[in-house]
This record gives C-alpha cells, sequence and structure tokens, in this order.
C-alpha cells in the first residue's frame, strides 16, 4: 500500500498530491493552472488506481470519498492546447481520465476554489459534487470562443448535468457563469468563500462517504447510470480528428 501523502508523478515532478484524512482522500492539483496534458492525466489516473486499490484491498469496507482541489485562484483551466495539438494520443488518455472519474467507486467531490474552465469544467462534471468559491472564479466552456468542437462523450456528460437552457448558453455563448449562477442552475452543491471551500467539500464527502459501504455496487450503480456517457467517452478522438 502506498503511504500517504503520495507525491505524483513522482518527488521529482510532483504535479499534484494525493494524502489521506481518515475515511477522506484529497487530490490536490498544484502544477501552475492545472492544465491537462498525457502526463497530468496520467497522474490522476495514478491517484485514482491508489485510492481504488486501497478500497478494494480492505477487509471491510468502511466509509471512503475523494475529494479534487486546485491551488491557488485556479481549480484548473483546461487543456493544455499546444500539447494537445502536437501530440495525437493526447485526446484518448485525457477522455479515459473522465471516465475513470465518472464512474468512480466511490463517492468523489470536487473543490472548485477558482476557475473551473473547458477541460477543467469537465474535470469538475466528472465528480459526484461540487462545491464552489463565491467571492472569485468561474465555471465556463469556452469551446465556442477558442474555436473548437466538443467530444460526443463530453457533451453527454455536460447534457446529463445540466438542463437544456444552461446546456445551449454554456455551449452556444460560451457563459461563464458565477457561483450564485452555477448554483441557481444546479450546476453546485454548495457555494461558500474561498477560505471554506476545501473545509465545505470535506464536509460533503463525510456525508455521502458512508456509500462507500455499499462495495462495487456504487460503481456498478454510476455504471449503469452513466452508460450512454462511457460509450461516447468510449470513442477514440482520432475518428473524429477530420472534422476537428
Amino acid at each position: 500500500m502506498s503511504q500517504f501523502p503520495v507525491a505524483l508523478p513522482s518527488k521529482e515532478t510532483h504535479l499534484m498530491t494525493l494524502s489521506q484524512e481518515g475515511p477522506l482522500f484529497i487530490l490536490h492539483l498544484h502544477h501552475k493552472d492545472n492544465r491537462f496534458d498525457t502526463e497530468f492525466c496520467l497522474s490522476i489516473l495514478k491517484a485514482l488506481q491508489i485510492v481504488e486499490d486501497y478500497f478494494l484491498s480492505s477487509e471491510e469496507i468502511s466509509d471512503m470519498a475523494l475529494v479534487t482541489v486546485g491551488n491557488d485562484k485556479i481549480f484548473s483551466n483546461g487543456l493544455d492546447l499546444m500539447h494537445a495539438l502536437s501530440y495525437s494520443p493526447f485526446m484518448d488518455v485525457y477522455l479515459t481520465m473522465l471516465k475513470r472519474m465518472l464512474t468512480f467507486c466511490i463517492p468523489t467531490v470536487a473543490a472548485l476554489n477558482g476557475h473551473a474552465f473547458a477541460g477543467g469544467c469537465m474535470l469538475a462534471f466528472a465528480h459526484d459534487y461540487r462545491v464552489m468559491r463565491s467571492d472569485r472564479g468561474f465555471m465556463c466552456m469556452n469551446e465556442v470562443d477558442l474555436p473548437s468542437a466538443l467530444h460526443p462523450g463530453m457533451a453527454g456528460i455536460l447534457r446529463h448535468k445540466t438542463t437544456p437552457k444552461t446546456y445551449r448558453d454554456m455551449i452556444l455563448q460560451g457563459h461563464r457563469f458565477t457561483a450564485q449562477q452555477a448554483l441557481d442552475q444546479e450546476l453546485v452543491d454548495i457555494i461558500c468563500p474561498g477560505d471554506q471551500v476545501l473545509d465545505q467539500a470535506k464536509q460533503l464527502a463525510l456525508k455521502w462517504a458512508p456509500k462507500a459501504k455499499s462495495g462495487i455496487v456504487y460503481k456498478q450503480l454510476k455504471d449503469e447510470m452513466y452508460t450512454d456517457i462511457v460509450r461516447l467517452l468510449s470513442v477514440p478522438f482520432h475518428r473524429l480528428a477530420p472534422k476537428m
């Protein structure tokens, strides 16, 4: 078993830290503005594997949940576009990471300490619950302004977790949702001042951590809930490249 805290992907290249606080696992993303490249996505996947291994090896399943938090005023500013354009396998790695988080075996909470843009917004939506900072920061899908098309799996997550009007405003307008707007549109579960976000996220995680006692059933229920989205996230990105 891993000794916590764990520096990921390594002590030499420290992009994020996975720690344990009682029944909670805290994944702290702290690499600049947390843009996704292949190494960053693989590090998140490694963190999830460590937590799942801990979950599966427990003789008696107890309360358990995962909280993901960013750094300073940014949760994540999305994809490293230069990397995404230069390394063709990247998008499939990113989509695999979203799929893994979406269907993870224990309850998950995104602590939005600041901006969650594009790919970072997608990571937030891949969690079960979201707590957002109220005094600064936006949730935004800005593909229309980049411009960039949206992978069907990413669109599937957004359709599932938003109303048709909110989905329209998010995708066709690139609307920047404030915390209050995000709460009103049920994009997040709780809003609070920035210095309370992580604590509130932990409290929410502790509230739902007992659901992990259902064992693998929690993941099976997610697999069924998101079966259509999982299928879409599994579409290899290279098939879409000519349409981008």
